[in-house]
């Protein structure tokens, strides 16, 4: 038996190292091809590397080179659905730096990270296989960067031709660009400096026939028809890619696997489906009382005694089978309605809003707060201001490979499982937050001012859901920060436009007729095409994210549904400024302040205390934050203005005791000697004045060795000339021998003054002398 057990084994390990090695040699030998885009040359080569991957490309732009891999298994998964994992992987190596944790080492994912890869799944996703149900991964991992050419948008064009390339059932390739627009002109790839002047930042992935798959853009009021541009520009230089990825499949004369099965169900049960169902499905979609809840009750209680029938009909059928068959006709009668007839589950038409109410300043004790209810999606939104130091600071790998740099206004997302009616763990972040939080943060950042005095931090919880809870994030930020009193140059609104499309008969990739929706619901996102999420103020555009589940989209659909959004837009912001139509004139009373305080360079280690020490007492016993701002001024940031009396009270009392005088350069004053010390003696100049040294070589001109040489005593009162101070460490520069000439001098008397004065945050003094 034994002996039976380990043939098999040996047997396993050769088939496998000749499955490798089968795997190895398709790829033969290295190809490239080259695309010029805007007269920079971008360069995709298989063929060299990881060649026991199913498809590996590396993506060049200028020194900026990312590897990506695609494996899929030809066992099917467990799961049923596409289980596509994209990661997108920043090496420090690539940008010459060494990580900075304890262990050295890249760990955990970064939000830049995970964002990305987002963004290339979605990309990638709409164009696998109806049932394609295969684990598959793609792994970006950057090789190199310049910090010029930006990494994400090769990453994109490397995963196409990573899967174009490779043997797994993929209906590619897409094409990917990133385009800019500064002064006017768009560009195409733009290098990290040219993007710090864009005012646009839009991605989009085209596949052929220039339809568009995925989209992503950030922008600064971007007009719509300057958008619109922007879009074509790309989706056409997204086909020169296309055709490369083409070329280079041509020429390695890839043949697609056949998948073992694709999983869908059989005709003979969906059309039973139809027959017990259809009829009681359509009765539930045009019954417009129903709300989120109710509706999902009498579907499910359809499926229930469906799926029970069908079991009985089909006893051998599988249950992936009788659920998929009960959906492929629910979605049918769905889509249908909307095709057909114009209607829609919930009675609207297909370009109205659901009913929208907002209200401000909640609670008095935040510093800013709404409520936004669209339909029955609920997004609760808090505003916190805190001191700069508190400012989002990217670890160093992910400024030298993207150029991220610290940023003062945040915006997190929540979304808690009591928003949907069910139960789950709470804590962490998952992708899904994390991407719908940036794109309402990307909506909203145009429209802060650069020089506002503290970080800013959005808190978006959803409270209930039914559809479009990140562009309702949007819309309550922007009633939270003008309730909060920061200056917005405008209100943000958000909306998602859905598609439900039906294809060709003859040809699937084509579209033969559509309905585009405006405000969607939950389930028309679900049982729909796209969901089209833009948001923007009564001007422009200022966030955009297309989720498209069909292999591609006309260009043509994309303008509608622009249109479609900017009209919603412009209503919504309408319903907004009912509420509230512009920034509070001033923040709360209870909000935090921002002071500056003088300190001279002389005084600065008084201030600061030895090792820090004043500071952080200031700090533990107040709550404020005190930052430097240059060398004689150090920001106060109290969370309250008790907490700034508090601050103002403790800089006085340590200081109490230390006040300049207004000392004039060459002047004679009187000294009070205080100490006798081996090197010189300890003088004042004022009664309140921490004693200077004044050396042994600035007492006479003779060398002496000690003070006592000349008798002088404590208590003694002797005559000093004022030489300023030392530039380097602040002390003051006094001398005693300079007066030993018969030349004739002025005494100066001193009056108490204040060095150390408070001012605003502009840096004025507050009038204290």
């Amino acid at each position: 038996m034994k002996r039976f057990l380990g043939l098999g084994a040996a047997v396993c390990r050769r088939t496998a190292r000749s499955c490798h090695r089968s795997v190895w040699a398709s790829h033969g030998a290295e190809r490239r091809a080259a695309v010029d885009l805007g007269g920079r040359k971008l360069e995709i080569s298989t063929g060299k590397l990881a060649r026991f991957a199913d498809g590996c490309s590396v993506v060049q732009l200028g020194e900026t080179s990312v590897m990506v891999t695609a494996v899929s298994k030809t066992k099917p998964s467990p799961s049923h659905f596409m289980p596509l994992v994209v990661d997108y992987r920043q090496k420090a190596a690539a940008a010459g730096r060494i990580p900075t944790n304890y262990l050295r080492r890249e760990i955990g994912t970064t939000d830049l990270e995970i964002l990305t890869s987002r963004l290339i799944d979605r990309s990638l996703r709409p164009l696998f296989p109806a049932g394609y149900f295969y684990d598959t991964q793609v792994l970006c991992n950057i090789l190199a960067a310049d910090g010029v050419n930006d990494p994400d948008v090769l990453a994109i064009n490397g995963a196409s031709a990573a899967l174009a390339l490779s043997d797994i059932p993929w209906n590619g390739p897409v094409g990917a660009v990133r385009i800019g627009l500064v002064d006017g002109e768009f560009i195409v790839n733009p290098t990290r400096k040219e993007m710090s002047s864009s005012t646009l930042n839009l991605v989009v992935a085209g596949a052929p026939s220039s339809q568009v798959v995925m989209m992503e853009a950030a922008a600064e009021n971007v007009l719509q028809q300057d958008f619109c541009h922007a879009v074509k520009v790309g989706v056409k230089h997204t086909q020169q890619i296309i055709h490369a990825i083409q070329q280079l499949a041509r020429e390695q004369k890839v043949v697609k696997r056949t998948p073992s099965k694709l999983f869908s169900a059989p005709v003979e049960m969906v059309e039973h489906a139809q027959q017990l169902a259809s009829e009681k499905i359509y009765a539930v979609f045009t019954d417009f009382s129903h709300d989120k809840v109710s509706r999902d009750e009498a579907i499910n209680k359809i499926r229930l005694d469906t799926e029970e029938k069908m079991k009985d009909k089909f006893p051998q059928a599988e249950h992936f089978e009788v659920i998929e068959a009960f959906d492929v006709v629910l979605k049918e009668v769905f889509r249908n309605l909307v095709l057909n007839e114009y209607r829609r589950c919930d009675g609207r038409d297909l370009t109205s809003l659901r009913d929208i109410s907002c209200e401000v300043d909640l609670f008095k004790p935040l510093h800013g707060s709404a409520l936004f209810q669209r339909g029955q999606t609920q997004v609760l939104c808090a505003v916190t201001f805190d001191s700069i130091e508190s400012s989002v600071k990217p670890d160093l790998i992910t400024t030298a490979l993207s150029g991220i740099k610290d940023k003062n206004f945040m915006l997190h997302y929540e979304f808690p499982p009591y928003a949907t009616n069910e139960t789950g763990k709470m804590g962490g972040l998952n992708r899904r937050e994390l991407g719908h939080g940036a794109l309402a943060e990307k909506a909203l950042r145009p429209v802060i001012p650069k020089d506002f005095p503290f970080t800013i931090r959005v808190t978006s919880e959803v409270l209930e859901s039914n559809g479009s809870s990140s562009m309702a994030s949007a819309c309550g930020g922007s009633l939270a920060l003008m309730d909060a009193g920061v200056p917005i140059s405008s209100a943000v609104a958000g909306v998602a436009v859905g598609l439900i499309s039906k294809p060709n008969p003859e040809k699937a990739s084509e579209i033969q007729d559509y309905r585009l929706l405006t405000d969607i619901l939950g389930i028309e996102d679900y049982n729909g095409d796209m969901d089209f999420k833009m948001a923007g103020t009564s001007k422009g555009i200022t966030a955009l994210q297309a989720d498209i589940k069909i292999p591609g989209l006309p260009l043509k659909i994309v303008m509608e549904a622009i249109q479609q959004a900017t009209v919603a837009k412009k209503e919504i912001l309408g319903i907004m400024n009912k509420t509230i139509s512009k920034p509070r004139a001033s923040r709360k009373e209870n909000g935090p302040l921002v002071e500056n305080v003088r300190v001279p360079m002389s005084r600065r280690a008084r201030f600061v205390g030895p090792g820090g020490y004043n500071l952080r007492r200031l700090q533990a016993q107040t709550g404020v934050t005190i930052s430097q701002v240059d060398e004689e001024t150090f920001s106060i940031f109290a969370p309250t203005p008790s907490a700034m009396n508090e601050a103002q009270e403790f800089v006085t009392e340590i200081c109490k005791d230390d006040q300049e005088q207004q000392l004039e350069f060459g002047a004679v004053y009187t000294a009070t000697i205080t100490e006798i010390r081996d090197v010189g003696v300890m003088v004042k100049l004022y009664p309140n004045m921490t004693p200077v040294l004044l050396h042994n070589s600035q007492l006479d001109h003779k060398r002496i060795k000690h003070p006592t040489a000349l008798g002088l005593e404590v208590g003694q009162q002797i005559q000093v000339k004022y030489f300023g101070r030392d530039p380097t460490d602040g002390r003051m520069r006094l001398s005693r021998k300079v007066l030993q000439s018969p030349a004739a001098t002025v005494v100066k008397t001193l009056n108490e003054r204040q060095s150390i004065t408070m001012g605003t945050s502009d840096g004025q003094p507050d009038g204290s002398s």
